[in-house]
């Protein structure tokens, strides 16, 4: 039988809730063991947060990287798609966390703008929660642009990377 009350839960979740919003965190997730067969399992999330985030947080990268590759193009580049994440070819975070476009640090970029891809070829790798997961290239063909930067934060959906 358990000892623990629906009233400590119940501030446990407000003090959970509290912390997603003071560290502007757009999900937390907890289990709480009380015994053998007794556990609590919370999920707490902050579904506004990911939509008006995940925008902004790739616009910055989107024009610098037209400009770094070639300076002339970036003006016609930028008027041809305003967002990112509305390009037919976009590739975006299928999750949230850490963007890495190499294995492992001072290793070669997994892709790199003019590669040519083929379907499911890992493109970059996101943590979340401690794992690596790859990300495989939806499609074959060339990457036009990468829209991240290596260690780069992202939300669900935020654009990666352009595959025409």
């Amino acid at each position: 039988m358990s000892k623990h009350s629906p009233d400590a839960d119940v501030a446990f979740i407000s003090a959970l809730a509290e912390l997603l919003n003071k560290n502007e965190l757009t999900e937390l997730s907890v289990k709480r063991e009380y015994g053998e067969d007794d556990s609590l399992e919370v999920r707490v999330v902050k579904q506004a947060n990911v939509v008006t985030v995940a925008a902004p947080v790739a616009a910055p990268v989107y024009a610098a990287a037209p400009a770094a590759a070639a300076p002339v193009a970036a003006p016609a580049a930028a008027a041809a798609t305003d967002d990112p994440a509305q390009h037919p070819g976009a590739v975006t975070s299928p999750m949230v966390g850490t963007c890495y476009l190499a294995a492992e640090p001072g290793a070669a970029a997994f892709v790199t703008v003019g590669a040519t891809v083929t379907e499911g070829q890992t493109v970059l790798i996101i943590e979340a929660m401690k794992t690596m997961n790859h990300i495989p290239a939806p499609r074959a063909g060339t990457v036009k642009r990468i829209l991240v930067e290596d260690g780069t934060p992202v939300e669900y959906g935020t654009p990666l990377l352009i595959i025409e």
